[in-house]
């Protein structure tokens, strides 16, 4: 059973707007610090952002501050990334990941105790 399932990618146009939603069936998601990461072929898996569990401190790698939103939505076990002024190099596979609460903003995928499948986010030039 997958327990975080992600979507809302697709092919966009640069400079254009996608928002991917990642639910979860945990029932203690609210409890958990939620990031998303992104890998690119051939590249490393990176971190993009987090949101702590309260929902009240944002973490964002410098490469997506003012263009990338992070928000959660607890009623709907959600967590949401609303990416804008999309660019060619933002393409890759986005992935959701719950941390423990301490671990709010942690850049690695190791901190993270449950990882969703993906979904591909292609910016054309």
């Amino acid at each position: 059973q997958e327990q975080l399932v992600e979507s809302g990618g697709g092919l966009v146009q640069a400079g254009g707007s996608l928002r991917l939603s990642c639910v979860s069936s945990i029932s203690t998601f609210s409890t958990y610090a939620v990031g998303w990461f992104r890998q690119a072929p051939g590249k490393e898996r990176e971190f993009v952002a987090a949101i702590s569990w309260t929902g009240d401190s944002t973490y964002y790698e410098n490469s997506v501050k003012g263009r990338f939103t992070i928000s959660k939505d607890d009623a709907k076990n959600t967590v949401y990334l609303q990416m804008n002024s999309l660019k060619p190099e933002d393409t890759a596979v986005y992935y959701c990941a719950l941390a423990q609460g301490a671990y709010f903003g942690s850049s690695k995928i190791y901190d993270y105790d449950y990882r969703g499948q993906g979904t591909q986010v292609t910016v054309s030039s």
